[in-house]
């Protein structure tokens, strides 16, 4: 038998009264310290709202931490902080909602997700899987992209559309895999490897969007992220936003923030390029024409020269001065020649002057015993012959 006051269908409660007595009951639990792993922390307009999970159970709740217990806080908190926290039910009548209202939280040291992250990356970062030498370079312009995301995602359609409207000819190979879940590591891998065996991909694009630090896990999974490590295919990460940092970020081509991000910077803007083109084409344009003009003034400078208007003009100056050098030529081999031969003259002038010709001319005589000249009477003995060299002729006698 129901209690008395029980409501029934001819006397039911009000809501209101059910929310009274829903909120009395809740109110009268109290509060409870609780522990779980903190997987995810975000605060806004001055309250954070968080949730707190259960690794074990697989449990997790909802937490809010109103602006005045977030002052009174002397640590801070993030993702994966394993935490104690003393909360207390709280029941919202007029939305009829159930909330777990925090009034302190505490650390409890690090999470073990967390530090199994942790190890994994210390190790993977040891093989040298994150080194920037082994980054692919991504083409310049891909022919054909293959994309890695879940069905019907908002993802999915950033990256098209965004790839789309900026080169239209692109093509995409599309593979669906959960991004989420249990089963989305081993999804995931297996698209990447299928897209890495096609010859005709050029690009792979690992694309979600976003989430909180839990629904990230699967792509920090050792073994999605090897997979992604021995892609030969260029390989983009676009998983959730700058605050996310899943082990595929480390390991990919290319850290994309946002799907849309990776778009961008997987495909050229075609009115970019086209820009460019034209602007490499108008600086080529008046760099040729400001060559041609300069060889033009050039070729005009030489024409315009005396040398090139009249050729003949250089023989005309030569020949001038040819005639000039010839007449100043002649005058100096001319006046060589006579002072050569006024020197001459007064050279023989002197030499006549000098010549016994010019004594015998005068009257004198040389007086010869054989072959020697008389110049002393007494060196003649009586009967000598003697030859006698006059002005013009000789004469032979004998002494006495």
């Amino acid at each position: 038998m129901s209690e008395p006051g029980a409501p029934t269908a001819e006397s039911p409660w009000p809501v209101a009264t059910l929310s009274t007595k829903i909120k009395g009951y809740i109110d009268r639990l109290g509060s409870v310290w609780v522990e779980g792993e903190l997987t995810q922390w975000n605060l806004a307009r001055g309250v954070v709202y968080a949730k707190l999970k259960d690794l074990e159970q697989d449990a997790t709740v909802s937490l809010t931490v109103w602006s005045s217990t977030l002052q009174r806080l002397t640590e801070t908190f993030a993702q994966g902080d394993r935490v104690v926290a003393l909360v207390k039910p709280d029941f919202w009548m007029r939305g009829g909602t159930l909330s777990m209202v925090a009034s302190e939280v505490r650390h409890a040291g690090l999470g073990d997700l967390l530090a199994q992250l942790e190890r994994l990356k210390r190790t993977l970062q040891a093989e040298g899987l994150f080194a920037a030498e082994r980054k692919k370079p991504l083409p310049f312009l891909p022919s054909c992209i293959g994309l890695v995301t879940g069905k019907d995602s908002d993802a999915e359609k950033d990256v098209l559309r965004n790839a789309q409207l900026r080169w239209p000819q692109v093509a995409f190979r599309v593979r669906h895999a959960a991004v989420q879940g249990d089963r989305a590591a081993r999804e995931v891998a297996a698209a990447i490897r299928e897209l890495d065996a096609d010859p005709e991909v050029d690009v792979i694009i690992v694309a979600r969007g976003g989430g909180d630090f839990q629904n990230l896990l699967v792509f920090s999974d050792e073994q999605l992220v090897r997979t992604a490590a021995e892609c030969t295919t260029p390989l983009v990460s676009a998983i959730g936003h700058e605050a996310d940092s899943p082990l595929l970020d480390l390991v990919a081509d290319l850290r994309a923030s946002t799907p849309t991000d990776a778009a961008k910077r997987v495909v050229p803007d075609v009115a970019e390029e086209f820009a460019r083109v034209q602007q490499a084409r108008g600086r080529m344009a008046m760099r040729m024409a400001s060559l041609v003009g300069g060889e033009i003034d050039r070729v005009e400078a030489l024409r315009s020269r005396p040398v090139l208007a009249d050729p003949q003009t250089i023989v005309s100056s030569r020949r001038d001065d040819l005639i000039r050098l010839v007449d100043r030529g002649s005058q100096l081999a001319q006046l060589g020649l006579e002072r050569a031969e006024n020197r001459t003259r007064e050279l023989a002038s002197q030499l006549r002057a000098l010549s016994p010709q010019r004594t015998l001319d005068r009257g004198y005589a040389v007086v010869r015993t054989g072959d020697a000249i008389v110049r002393d009477a007494a060196a003649v003995a009586s009967g000598e012959a003697l030859h006698i060299r006059l002005s013009s002729g000789e004469l032979t006698a004998t002494a006495e």
